[in-house]
């Protein structure tokens, strides 16, 4: 079901010191920051020639990375995002075996202008992941 990883996300407390870390220390190629208030995130990605790291950011009242960091406030890995070819039927069949997913279980766009779905961290080894659509 599940095709490459297609990026790992760190939620960070000052975007900007964590995007010069991978930009000006590592060399790595960096976007410019998305707002993305559907998901209470502003995110960067860092490009890299396998997969992507995705940068997240608090974004408004509410942010889910606020509360992730008030529990982290040096920040961590926050999720991981695999392809998916269908994510209904993805969703479809997880659920038959009795994955979570959370919100309304309908997929939201996400930074990527694809269709996404998040599986609860409890079913997975204490991971949350995201499942995007290609």
């Amino acid at each position: 079901m599940i095709g490459r990883l297609n990026h790992v996300a760190i939620a960070v407390p000052d975007l900007a010191a964590a995007t010069a870390t991978y930009r000006d220390t590592l060399g790595a190629k960096v976007s410019a920051p998305q707002d993305e208030p559907d998901h209470g995130v502003t995110v960067v990605f860092v490009e890299l020639p396998n997969t992507k790291i995705e940068l997240l950011h608090p974004l408004g009242e509410g942010s889910p990375i606020a509360a992730f960091l008030e529990r982290n406030p040096a920040g961590g890995i926050h999720h991981l995002c695999y392809e998916v070819a269908d994510i209904l039927a993805a969703r479809d069949q997880l659920e038959a075996e009795g994955a979570r997913v959370l919100g309304d279980g309908e997929p939201k766009i996400g930074a990527h202008g694809k269709p996404v779905l998040f599986l609860h961290p409890k079913d997975f080894l204490g991971s949350l992941i995201e499942l995007e659509q290609v």
